[in-house]
């Protein structure tokens, strides 16, 4: 059975979460991670270096790191021809852009926010830095509310990996106490996928 290492909070995790349960794949999940350690014990250095979640570590022995490669890997080896990850180059390449715009553009500034008012101590928060990137991930969300309108996911009609890599910090978007101007056509998406049972399940419960 396919081994899922990291704990159930992690943003990473969850997308790997969200994705078995579209899949219908089944998984066991080691927690690993913050509170619960292990990522810098040998064993787990040995399969991912950077002591961070998720890992996936398959029966054979095949392990894998970074959580877009393994939502791609796992749709590929376990859904080929699945909607999920296209099989038309353009749009699997559609898809693979909004999939890197999130960890090379979305990331950042959400970590910082998300972080601020959900990991952080009070006393210890820096409050422009917070700003400035509520400020800049508005802006990165002005811009998948453009790109959604007309269309009920990332890529069009179907959904995909793209979905869910995105999915994961649109509910803390809509989930943290903060300002936001108003986006109906990104608000929309959101509330589609809401209704999907990974999403319910793995990546819409509290902010912890």
């Amino acid at each position: 059975m396919l081994r899922i290492w990291g704990r159930a909070n992690s943003s990473n995790v969850m997308k790997v979460l969200w994705l078995c349960e579209e899949l219908g794949l089944p998984f066991e999940r080691i927690d690993a991670g913050g509170a619960f350690g292990k990522t810098r014990e040998p064993a787990y250095l040995a399969m991912n270096p950077n002591a961070l979640v998720p890992t996936i570590e398959e029966p054979d022995g095949f392990t894998l790191w970074e959580s877009n490669a393994i939502l791609r890997y796992l749709a590929r080896s376990r859904a080929p021809g699945n909607p999920i990850y296209p099989a038309d180059l353009r749009l699997a390449a559609d898809c693979d852009r909004w999939m890197d715009w999130q960890v090379a553009a979305v990331n950042r500034p959400m970590t910082t926010v998300f972080f601020t008012y959900v990991r952080i101590p009070e006393a210890e928060r820096d409050w422009p830095a917070t700003h400035k990137a509520r400020a800049e991930a508005e802006t990165l969300w002005a811009m998948l509310d453009r790109h959604v309108a007309g269309r009920p996911f990332i890529t069009g009609d179907d959904f995909t990996l793209a979905d869910i890599a995105l999915g994961i910090y649109a509910h803390r978007w809509f989930a943290l106490p903060i300002e936001r101007a108003e986006m109906p056509d990104l608000r929309a998406w959101y509330d589609r996928l809401l209704v999907r049972p990974g999403c319910a399940k793995h990546a819409a419960g509290p902010l912890t």
